[in-house]
């Protein structure tokens, strides 16, 4: 567009961000807007881990490019990535089941992963409790980031090649005209753009209010924690335990899935809060650990508050005892995190006046499917070839 922009993002978090760099791929010019300092919600919020083997089979897909894509980065300029693996440790004999079962399942799509023992998981995993595991599934091609730091250091090297960045911009306003869209922001900058795409995240009081109060989105509250440095202990791989076999969409393909989830305790702490325990080591040497889920509609979100129950951390923290003793469980820092998913599909999309595309929801799949998927979208979008 003559003294515009090809595309407008709104919104610097994970997804708005990977649309920004397949733009760029493509030779258009891009503005990515966002509305604070930096990022502040789910994509910094999050333990930073890129696990594709969690995904069912079309976002398996998303998030095996998006692998792809980090590591292009990473080649190109340190945006943190780690390639440490992923591992599943099973509890029981139906959780080792489960493992079995995906094992094949992603023999035959030929993304690899290799069953362990209960001995090798003791020998490679140092703090891991001989009582609780039974086997594990560990997928070497996967990847951590952190979290705090990675987006920020993908905007700076979109920026080496041709993003405008514009922080603490709010978007308050999108007009079609004739020919493209004129943006209005909190600053009074007013900017033309062929095309736009809201990547809002959980923002939905802004821009389009009545759509999102309309829509099937919900957003989930989570609860984080971080330990203290743990010395010398090292945590190989992102580690992923029972609970997130009984929850990932992933298992939810294998055969045995949905009888061994029939016969769970609907009454229990767990499914009442929405627990399932990760753990995942940053490069200072703590211990990111969580994590729970709650749940309201869109347009009642602020029901859920931003204070933290520490019943639902104590509660984190007992479950994680029983499955690694690590050097030291003293928290350093405690948070909540805020995503959108829809009730009903895998991601939110709405198309207004042909140009101004609202891409959100993507639930917890952001980390990991963001980058496959904007690589997609933007080729739809804009009629282009992509790999």
């Amino acid at each position: 567009m003559k003294n515009g922009y090809d595309l407008i993002i709104v919104g610097g978090g994970v997804l708005g961000t990977f649309h920004a760099y397949h733009a760029l791929k493509h030779a258009l010019k891009v503005a990515l807007i966002e509305k604070d300092r930096t990022p502040q919600s789910a994509t910094v919020r999050n333990f930073g881990q890129v696990v594709p083997s969690g995904m069912n089979s079309k976002w398996q897909a998303y998030g095996r490019r998006s692998l792809r894509i980090y590591k292009e980065i990473q080649e190109a300029f340190d945006i943190s990535v780690r390639q440490e693996g992923s591992v599943y440790f099973a509890a029981n004999e139906e959780e080792v089941q489960l493992l079995e079962e995906l094992h094949r399942i992603n023999q035959n799509n030929q993304y690899t992963s290799v069953l362990l023992t209960k001995e090798e998981c003791l020998e490679r995993y140092v703090g891991l409790r001989s009582d609780y595991v039974k086997a594990g599934l560990f997928f070497p091609e996967e990847i951590m980031v952190e979290p705090r730091l990675m987006v920020n250091k993908v905007h700076t090297y979109l920026k080496a090649v041709g993003l405008d960045l514009f922080l603490q911009n709010t978007v308050l306003e999108c007009n079609k005209l004739s020919e493209g869209v004129e943006v209005y922001l909190s600053g009074g900058k007013t900017l033309l753009a062929s095309k736009v795409i809201i990547c809002n995240g959980s923002e939905f009081k802004t821009l389009y209010p009545r759509l999102f109060e309309e829509s099937d989105l919900e957003v989930s509250k989570l609860q984080m924690m971080q330990t203290k440095p743990q010395g010398n202990f090292t945590l190989p791989s992102s580690i992923l335990t029972g609970l997130s076999i009984r929850r990932y969409e992933s298992f939810a393909e294998c055969p045995s899935y949905h009888e061994i989830k029939a016969r769970e305790d609907q009454d229990s702490l767990i499914k009442k809060w929405g627990v399932h325990i990760l753990f995942k080591q940053a490069t200072d040497g703590s211990v990111i650990i969580g994590d729970s889920h709650q749940y309201a509609d869109a347009h009642r979100m602020d029901d859920l508050g931003t204070d933290l129950n520490m019943d639902i951390d104590d509660f984190i923290i007992q479950e994680a005892k029983k499955i690694i003793d690590l050097p030291t469980y003293d928290i350093q820092r405690r948070w909540p995190g805020f995503y959108s998913q829809c009730k009903t599909s895998d991601i939110y999309r709405n198309t207004i006046d042909d140009d101004i595309h609202v891409v959100t929801g993507i639930g917890g799949k952001g980390m990991t499917g963001s980058a496959g998927f904007a690589e997609e979208n933007i080729a739809k979008i804009f009629n282009l070839q992509h790999a």
